[in-house]
């Protein structure tokens, strides 16, 4: 009897080691496999601690710990990549004009700092090849092709520029390409098939049937909406077509928190440092 007794408490002791995990711990922390993570996404670097798009937000952003670092890719005169959000270099630079109309010699002479702040005086405008050059293998590069319509081929330039460096390999999980274009999108997908692609929408798309996200799953990996139409209901939708989702732009803690408890995959954010206020994050 005692041998039965003693046979049935360590029954129950193994039994526990295996279960005490799914209990909530104490003061209400979620238990280890309910703790979700976000992927960190530091749009056009950490641009609320620096100037967007400098190496200074990128380096701020790596600083901080970001997963990625968002960076804008347009095209010079003279057929260089570059990084900038706007289509003209008025708000982000001392000078003005068409970011097409300048060669590269020209649009590294700007000042792309100062705007932000003194500290930041005479930052330049970065290549796209400087930055990947700088941060292959330290963080991943979310890259956006910006109003590609005003750049013919520079899918094509994106891709050579990834493809000389070998980071177009199915092993390279650490690149996401995105556009507003999704004509762009289905381009580049096309060039660099083994790199994850994802399209973004806008208000526009706030009604987004499941039909279109399933036709945006035939050649895209990632469905990245404007914040302010994420929901539950959304971020299922989305899961269901088979694609992850990235929700932008957040500047408010308030708005990482909701886009949290929404499900989402991933937050692009000014502020890396929002992201971390969530149970299981870094």
């Amino acid at each position: 009897m005692k041998r039965i007794l003693s046979i049935m408490v360590m029954s129950v002791l193994l039994m526990s080691l295996f279960t005490i995990p799914a209990f909530a711990a104490e003061g209400g922390e979620p238990a280890v496999q309910e703790q979700q993570q976000v992927v960190n996404v530091a749009h056009r670097g950490a641009s609320g601690h620096a100037p967007e798009n400098t190496m200074a937000a990128f380096e701020k952003a790596l600083e901080m710990k970001a997963d990625y670092i968002e960076i804008d890719v347009q095209m010079t005169k003279d057929g260089e990549l570059i990084a900038i959000h706007d289509t003209t270099v008025d708000r982000t630079t001392d000078g003005t004009g068409f970011v097409g109309d300048f060669t590269l010699e020209e649009i590294q002479q700007l000042d792309a700092g100062s705007w932000f702040s003194e500290e930041f005086a005479g930052e330049q405008i970065p290549t796209f090849e400087e930055i990947v050059d700088t941060y292959r293998g330290k963080v991943g590069l979310l890259i956006e092709l910006k109003s590609p319509g005003l750049y013919p081929g520079i899918e094509e330039k994106v891709a050579n520029v990834l493809m000389e460096r070998n980071m177009h390999r199915p092993d390279n999980n650490k690149i996401i390409i995105q556009s507003f274009n999704h004509d762009s999108v289905q381009t580049s997908k096309q060039l660099l098939p083994n790199i994850p692609h994802g399209v973004l929408a806008g208000m526009s798309w706030a009604d987004v049937t499941d039909e279109q996200l399933q036709e945006f799953a035939a050649y895209a990996d990632y469905f990245n909406p404007n914040r302010n139409f994420v929901d539950k209901n959304l971020v299922e939708r989305v899961h269901q077509a088979g694609m992850d989702i990235y929700a932008y732009t957040v500047r408010e803690q308030e708005h990482a928190d909701q886009l949290f408890e929404a499900g989402v995959d991933g937050i692009i954010t000014d502020f890396p440092e929002y992201v971390y206020d969530f149970p299981g994050q870094k």
